[in-house]
């Protein structure tokens, strides 16, 4: 990267604004997001995050595309790796003082067993301990899954406690917790973290500790779901049947021979239901 390119990079990056709009879509990444669910998240009025926008775009760092008539705003990676990369190698010439985990867990392959596996939704009350009872389930002794909210709700939705049942899954041992239970210095290291609603992916989680691989696998919120009981039940069947997808899908993956980048692909295409509909 020129140094010039760098240097408007990190000046629009250096308004902290800019910064947090940069910071929820890489939470994002590879997905985008659209205007208003940005400036809701953040606090923002249209207006300034549409200057905000364009800055980002002007120097690169992020790209819109149109999906009818909504324009969605993602992280441009291959942008975003080049000034970290200039960062790290170039002004800070490689030291290995301040590179040297990075460049450790930068493509490693992972073991093929053990994994401890996170999901967060907002409420854990439906979503997140879907996907906990069915990694559980589906997950062949190779995973340990757990669910955190960023919000937790004091009860399961009963709703999808009845759906897990219906289907086999033990469901005595499923409770809302908080994601700061996995954050404490005692709670299991994180070789995977999937948020699992959109709420839960913007909100300002500090770093996870071992840098476990990230998805963003959002899907709509069931418990919102209007109607009869009966299509309140549909809904919560979508979800669970679009959950088991992915997660089918995920644990196939050949861990054993991926290395992080082919990995955290691999995470990111199951995302957007593409792998997962070649596994169904």
């Amino acid at each position: 990267m020129e140094i010039v390119c760098a240097a408007h990079a990190f000046s629009t990056l250096g308004h902290p604004d800019r910064l947090a709009v940069f910071r929820l879509l890489m939470r994002f990444a590879p997905h985008g997001q659209r205007p208003t669910e940005i400036a809701a998240t953040l606090g923002l009025k249209q207006n300034t995050l549409s200057h905000h926008l364009s800055d980002l775009a002007a120097c690169g760092l992020i790209r819109a595309k149109r999906q009818g008539r909504a324009l969605l705003y993602s992280v441009d990676l291959d942008a975003a790796e080049a000034l970290i990369g200039y960062l790290a190698l170039d002004v800070g010439r490689a030291r290995p003082d301040l590179v040297a985990t990075l460049l450790a867990t930068r493509d490693r392959t992972m073991a093929d067993t053990g994994f401890n596996v996170l999901f967060i939704c907002s409420g854990n009350s439906a979503r997140s301990i879907l996907a906990e009872a069915l990694l559980r389930d589906l997950g062949k002794g190779k995973f340990n899954a757990f669910s955190a909210g960023t919000r937790p709700n004091s009860a399961l939705n009963p709703f999808a406690l009845d759906l897990l049942r219906r289907n086999g899954h033990e469901v005595e041992m499923l409770h809302s917790k908080h994601t700061s239970e996995f954050q404490d210095e005692d709670a299991p290291v994180m070789d995977f973290v999937f948020t699992v609603c959109d709420t839960a992916a913007g909100e300002d989680c500090p770093p996870w500790p071992g840098q476990p691989i990230t998805g963003h696998w959002g899907l709509p919120d069931p418990v919102k779901a209007t109607g009869t009981e009966a299509e309140k039940a549909l809904v919560f069947a979508q979800t669970y049947a679009a959950l088991r997808r992915r997660i089918a899908a995920f644990v196939e993956l050949p861990f054993e021979s991926l290395g992080r980048i082919a990995l955290q692909a691999r995470v990111d295409e199951i995302g957007t239901d593409t792998a997962a509909e070649k596994k169904a």
